[in-house]
């Protein structure tokens, strides 16, 4: 493991009732006696980075020896599935990354998924730490592992991250029940949701909630399945591929979609092992070839990269196909993703006609109560408050780290005028928790994501950021901006190197004290003068630039009326200057107000992004 250097530490565990424990650590004898709960705990002073050393604990007839520990920093990195996002699902954009892995002090210790409603706990069920070397760098975080391998590089002192992470969860699960002080709402679902039998009945509810059988899919009902070598198609019509079959002539479907072509492959693919890539696919899918499962995908976010065994391919003609599932939204594969097969340095391009069939459609479903009453669905857990922290962060607090990175919000992005009195909360709740003062709190920023818009337009995803800019004004804080770094067909945008390493700089400055530019332009002030306004801004750098030479753009502006137009803008030294002949008595701006702003190109000379904003704040 990597104990955090600098700062006294607390080593904790248990044992019989009475029990002396001894531990001995870097040639000192520390001794503790064990409570009447057989809970003991000690603290050792704090130490320089170094290491590996090993602690011998013993009490009574037991003794427990760890060994390989280093001393360095550690820090907490949490949120959800961005921050989840391991190497491992990234392993062909950071494959290099991946094979000259080999940073033994560099470790990470991946928390379980867990919840609990009922209160914090104090272990872990299950966890180990593990360096970053080799095969074993495929589990970790990737933003996390490209922040850790930044500072390392940089300092030199073994870098330890505690993940705990969990996909599609909102900011309320991570906080403690003592971080929702002055929100009854929060309060009293917390008080609801420790009552066992209210929750269970939720679930008897759900469960016994009616719903009719889903109808027979087609493709697995007949003589001879619509994947088997020997199925002869009938009645299928064609399709594009990539994208979604209700742009397609497919009206409003929820069910199965089967999908199938005849690839023609050159015999040097035939017999060798391959790869399959299949972009991203909304919901699930199942993929046979040649008659043989190759892969299978069960929600829509993962990008399909499938292996192929040897033995599956062959000489000329090849029958793919497809099995997908929809349950909501449009249905089918996902633009601007890479579809192929490929083996050693053959490629062969899977888009383009294809033929499909409906194995079935879904019936749409009430889940309205017998009685007229609210719809019968059970409780999850993972979205509920506290149930994260009581899990998956409770555990940790008596372990000291250097501070925390968060990257969350998306789950958050539907109630966005929620997000920064809950972000305020969190961090005050985190740094009490752990009790070592104003740690170092720093987060991202959401980036772009979902379909372009070219006229200036309101944007959920837009007030959360401005929800999470506004809680810089929170001591010891930095966030990265990432609005340049999104995919508008992905939630889970492939480039996390920039992320982690943006995250990194910002660490340089707060945890470490060095003289950087660690943030892109942040929106000051504004300046009316007369048919135009002057935006001020800070972390301006050595100046301001675009990222492409071309006049600033994404920035909007609208009179007392509020009606936004595009606007002219130009860089004016530190300041940006923005106008329109439609407004001649301006009042308010806005830049790269959308969920996935066009063309956000104003940086600093540092190349780091500026954040979005408004001056029309409600």
């Amino acid at each position: 493991m990597v104990l955090q250097r600098n700062t006294p530490l607390t080593i904790w565990g248990w044992a019989q009732a009475g029990e002396k424990i001894t531990v001995r650590f870097t040639g000192k004898t520390y001794k503790a006696t064990t409570d009447n709960a057989g809970i003991w705990r000690l603290t050792l002073p704090p130490m320089p980075a170094g290491g590996p050393f090993s602690m011998a604990i013993t009490g009574g007839a037991s003794r427990l020896t760890l060994t390989y520990i280093l001393l360095g920093d550690v820090w907490f990195c949490s949120g959800q599935s961005n921050m989840v996002h391991q190497m491992n699902i990234h392993d062909v954009t950071y494959a290099g990354d991946i094979a000259e892995a080999n940073y033994p002090q560099i470790r990470q210790f991946w928390v379980p998924t867990l919840t609990n409603l009922q209160g914090p706990v104090t272990d872990f069920p299950q966890g180990e730490w593990k360096a970053a070397v080799g095969e074993n760098v495929r589990p970790f975080s990737a933003v996390a592992y490209f922040f850790a391998k930044k500072l390392y590089q940089r300092y030199k002192v073994p870098i330890g991250i505690i993940n705990a992470s969990v996909g599609g969860t909102p900011i309320e699960a991570w906080m403690s029940e003592e971080g929702f002080t002055g929100m009854p709402v929060q309060q009293t679902l917390i008080d609801k949701n420790k009552d066992t039998a209210y929750v269970n009945s939720l679930s008897r509810r759900a469960a016994a909630a009616p719903r009719p059988a889903p109808p027979a899919d087609l493709g697995l009902a007949g003589a001879v399945n619509w994947y088997a070598p020997a199925y002869t198609p009938k009645g299928w019509r064609n399709i594009n591929v990539p994208g979604y079959w209700e742009d397609q002539g497919v009206k409003d479907l929820n069910g199965v979609v089967w999908y199938r072509r005849e690839v023609q492959l050159p015999a040097s693919m035939a017999g060798r092992a391959a790869g399959v890539f299949l972009g991203r696919i909304v919901d699930a899918d199942e993929l046979y070839i040649n008659g043989k499962p190759v892969g299978r995908t069960t929600y829509q976010y993962p990008q399909r990269r499938y292996k192929v065994p040897a033995d599956v391919l062959k000489p000329g003609r090849n029958v793919f196909v497809v099995r997908v599932t929809n349950t909501a939204g449009k249905g089918g594969f996902v633009p601007d993703k890479p579809y192929c097969i490929f083996a050693g340095a053959d490629t062969v391009d899977l888009k383009g006609t294809w033929q499909y069939k409906v194995g079935t459609a879904f019936r749409p479903v009430s889940r309205a109560n017998p009685d007229g009453g609210s719809p019968a669905v059970g409780i999850s857990a993972q979205n509920q408050p506290t149930a994260l922290y009581n899990a998956m962060v409770a555990p940790a607090i008596d372990y000291a780290i250097k501070g925390f990175c968060w990257y969350q919000g998306e789950s958050n992005a539907g109630r966005p005028q929620e997000y920064e009195p809950l972000q305020r909360a969190l961090i005050r709740d985190w740094r009490r928790q752990w009790k070592q003062g104003d740690l170092p709190f720093l987060y991202v920023q959401l980036p772009g994501f979902m379909d372009y818009n070219y006229l200036p337009s309101e944007s959920s995803w837009a007030v959360l950021r401005e929800a999470q800019r506004n809680a810089l004004s929170v001591p010891n804080t930095a966030m990265v901006v990432a609005i340049d770094l999104g995919e508008w067909n992905d939630i889970h945008p492939d480039n996390k190197k920039d992320v982690g390493e943006r995250l990194a700089l910002a660490a340089l400055k707060l945890a470490y004290h060095e003289n950087v530019v660690y943030s892109g332009p942040l929106y000051q002030s504004a300046t009316i003068d007369g048919n135009r306004i002057i935006i001020s801004f800070d972390h301006v750098g050595s100046g301001l630039v675009t990222s492409d030479g071309e006049a600033p753009g994404e920035f909007a502006i609208a009179g007392s009326d509020k009606k936004f137009v595009w606007a002219k803008a130009r860089i004016d030294g530190g300041t940006v200057v923005v106008w329109s002949d439609e407004v001649p008595s301006p009042r308010y701006v806005r830049y790269a107000w959308a969920d996935n702003p066009v063309n956000p190109n104003l940086y600093n000379k540092e190349g780091l992004p500026a954040s979005p904003f408004r001056t029309d704040t409600p």
